[in-house]
């Protein structure tokens, strides 16, 4: 210990000092104790408002030297400086001289989360159909099932209604169908017309595979598609009709 640290009366604290009772923060992967909450305070000053990252550095009396902060461009500089000074003092009781902080503004950069969602809502748009709803109710007349299909195409919807008898092969015909018909709707350039729906079953699971016709002006193509059946045999149908049409629709837009 150095002759000016013995020299300190015990009674006396630094203002950066942290009281006994508050907890050492690990610092980094390790476990070193962040005895002048030097982690605590670059925590602090990262949820603040465009800030990406901040890094501050101490004395080995635990008296800030300095502090960088990393920021967008979306806060200007001298506002980051104001923002730091009063989070250090309201929250740690830390009092910063602004002529030590230090910021630097880069480009838009988002955070690892925001990207991975908007990738995978840039994923989703380019899928041409989306399946929105599925809906089995009973008929009117007995032994019978009302299934409802409803389909979105950009910013149109669709939905059409078929009925079928109570069985699982012609409950599944009758959700291909009305996905179908949701389709044939909903690109009224083209023509989309249910060849059949059927069970398969492969690598010990099972599948619904449909053929549908695809009519894009005299060119007219079978069209197929599978789908794994896991929440319902009625929702794999209409997946597959869309498994099996996607590509089609999408090379006609």
């Amino acid at each position: 210990m150095s002759a000016s640290k013995a020299s300190r009366n015990p009674s006396e604290r630094l203002e950066t000092d942290i009281p006994e009772s508050t907890p050492l923060t690990p610092g980094g992967s390790g476990s070193a104790p962040d005895p002048w909450g030097v982690k605590r305070a670059e925590n602090l000053i990262t949820g603040l408002t465009g800030v990406l990252s901040a890094r501050m550095v101490v004395t080995p009396l635990g008296e800030v030297a300095e502090i960088h902060v990393l920021t967008t461009n979306d806060v200007p500089a001298k506002q980051v400086v104001r923002n730091v000074e009063s989070a250090l003092m309201a929250q740690l009781g830390m009092k910063v001289d602004h002529r030590k902080i230090s910021v630097a503004q880069t480009a838009d950069v988002q955070p690892i989360e925001a990207l991975q969602q908007e990738a995978i809502s840039t994923r989703a748009k380019r899928r041409v159909v989306i399946f929105q709803h599925l809906e089995v109710r009973p008929s009117e007349r007995p032994q019978r099932v009302r299934l409802l299909v409803r389909l979105s195409y950009g910013d149109r919807e669709a939905e059409a209604e078929e009925t079928g008898t109570d069985t699982v092969r012609n409950r599944v015909e009758a959700a291909a169908r009305a996905a179908a018909s949701c389709l044939d709707e909903l690109i009224p350039d083209n023509s989309i017309a249910l060849e059949g729906a059927q069970f398969i079953e492969a690598f010990d699971r099972k599948f619904v595979l449909v053929a549908v016709h695809g009519l894009g002006g005299r060119e007219a193509q079978l069209l197929t598609g599978t789908c794994e059946i896991r929440e319902s045999a009625e929702r794999s149908a209409v997946l597959a009709v869309l498994d099996a049409t996607n590509r089609w629709v999408d090379a006609r837009r």
